[in-house]
């Protein structure tokens, strides 16, 4: 009965962001708010809800280490999974704005929560500066949004095929309705159930929040993600992702930290090894993306390699398998340099590809 909780939490989170993206969605351009908003504040919103409702669940159950892993291990996950996935099916194309602007706010953001962090927890004024830089973040949007011309690069909504026929008002405020309840039970479904596992598996919090947890209210990133490269929208793949991610950090991270009652108590492991993995995801965007603009399928199977073997080290690490020490060794000593000199190279190309292209133009 436990796992089949679990699952039904699972379920009804991703129905319910579903529901809750439609709704949220046409009532926004129903009301004429530019694609550029809707698409980087109610998408963002809606495949980031199901971490905001664990989160929050989590916090007032007082398991502060689920909502703290499973920001972190969404963030990881979203990047070298979803992305890592969705490049193999088709090489992904990176619009100008998230190199510019996004990517490069996403690694300010992530060493900035990192920093927070060393204090050993996330206070209320943490929280409320996290969620304050949301604000801004949003206002920026909106004030973008209205000198914007074009939607070119702008990423969309994601509607289904019977999206032609325009719904009532009322219809789609049910669609948020329903989708906000389905959410906090789905949530509520999810926490218990993945609590109890981790107690009968002797598994730690965090773990459980860095990977099932983290994987399941990731579900809808990996649906839009994946529907949006078949359907070609390669653009909104991207975007998604990135959206999300400072969505968690700013908005999840954020309420989550200012609602917990003693604050979210950031352990050591997290210090040491999570949080610096999520900056250097973050970190890995910018040269990926830089490199010509599209993410490859070699660029994407090397993303998601990176996430088998992280969840394989958080895995040995919370068996205290004996392969745990020859595994991380290889990773830090070869895999990582190898890996690491492979993007400085592809960068410096590109580099030098734009300085020719400039004096021939010139």
């Amino acid at each position: 009965m436990v796992y089949v909780l679990l699952l039904a939490g699972i379920v009804l989170l991703i129905v319910g962001a579903e529901m809750l993206v439609r709704g949220a969605s046409r009532l926004a351009m129903s009301f004429g708010i530019s694609p550029l908003v809707v698409g980087l504040t109610v998408v963002a919103f809606g495949t980031s809800s199901p971490e905001f409702a664990v989160s929050i669940e989590a916090v007032y159950a007082g398991q502060g280490s689920i909502a703290l892993g499973n920001v972190v291990g969404s963030n990881i996950f979203n990047v070298l999974f979803i992305l890592g996935v969705t490049a193999l099916i088709v090489p992904l194309t990176v619009s100008r704005q998230l190199i510019r602007l996004d990517v490069p706010l996403l690694i300010v953001l992530s060493g900035l929560v990192f920093v927070l962090g060393l204090d050993g927890s996330y206070g209320r004024v943490d929280g409320l500066m996290l969620f304050g830089m949301l604000v801004a973040y949003i206002g920026f949007l909106l004030w973008t949004g209205r000198r914007a011309h074009t939607s070119a690069e702008t990423p969309a909504v994601l509607l289904p095929a019977s999206a032609g026929r325009e719904a009532t008002w009322w219809w789609n405020v049910l669609l948020v309705v329903l989708g906000l309840v389905m959410l906090v039970v789905g949530s509520r479904w999810l926490v218990d159930g993945a609590v109890t596992i981790a107690t009968l598996l002797g598994v730690s919090d965090l773990v459980i929040g860095l990977t099932i947890i983290a994987a399941g209210t990731s579900l809808p990133e990996v649906v839009t993600s994946v529907i949006a490269s078949l359907r070609g929208e390669r653009d909104i793949a991207v975007g998604n992702v990135v959206g999300s991610n400072l969505f968690n950090l700013m908005g999840v991270l954020g309420v989550a930290a200012a609602l917990a009652p003693g604050g979210i108590d950031v352990a050591p492991a997290v210090i040491t090894f999570d949080l610096p993995v999520m900056i250097a995801v973050a970190f890995a965007c910018l040269p990926v993306f830089f490199t010509g603009g599209r993410i490859s399928r070699w660029e994407g199977a090397v993303l998601l390699a990176y996430y088998v073997a992280y969840t394989l080290y958080l895995i040995f690490a919370a068996t205290s398998h004996d392969a745990l020490q020859m595994f991380g060794s290889t990773m830090l000593y070869f895999v990582i340099p190898i890996t690491a000199l492979t993007l400085f190279v592809l960068v410096l190309r590109a580099v030098r590809g734009v300085q020719i292209d400039d004096e021939a133009a010139s």
